[in-house]
């Protein structure tokens, strides 16, 4: 009775494969051209610094935005991000909430024991808080040093903000 058990398992392990090769593709072109199948769209080239994590809630008024004031970050990110959007010409960073469009606001929180920071970034329009842009970025420290991966956190920050407002100006 064993022996026939052992048999029966041994033959149907060896006919699964078998019988995968037989039936093959069940929907073959007559002119041998390749199959259409569903995807996911076009295939992104690698990044180093992984998937863009930005969200536009609102294109329209990314595109109009002017005057950026830029809330208290944890980790001088705030610091470091009106520095990089300065840089970029294309907002007027201000002192005063009142003078701004949008309000730029977020956090930035460091695991020491997990050596990563981990950054969510939000702009809402100043006067009725709706969401306008937002990111999210996280890196790994150590090395390099925690100053270091914050200017980098900034720096893909904004440059996730600049992709955003030119895919927003092309639609």
């Amino acid at each position: 009775m064993r022996l026939l058990q052992v048999c029966l398992l041994l033959a149907m392990a060896w006919s699964s494969p078998a019988q995968a090769q037989k039936e093959g593709p069940s929907e073959k072109q007559p002119d041998g051209a390749p199959q259409n199948r569903p995807t996911l769209g076009p295939a992104t080239p690698p990044s180093l610094k992984g998937p863009r994590s930005s969200t536009t809630t609102d294109p329209r008024k990314l595109t109009h935005l002017r005057r950026i004031f830029v809330e208290r970050i944890d980790n001088q990110l705030s610091d470091k991000l009106m520095e990089s959007l300065a840089k970029t010409g294309r907002f007027q960073i201000v002192a005063e909430e009142k003078d701004a469009d949008a309000v730029l606001r977020g956090t930035c929180l460091d695991s020491r024991r997990l050596k990563s920071v981990h950054s969510e970034v939000f702009i809402s329009e100043r006067t009725t808080g709706a969401s306008i842009w937002q990111d999210n970025v996280r890196r790994s420290f150590n090395p390099p040093a925690l100053d270091k991966v914050v200017d980098d956190t900034a720096a893909i920050i904004v440059e996730h903000l600049n992709a955003s407002v030119q895919e927003a100006q092309r639609k």
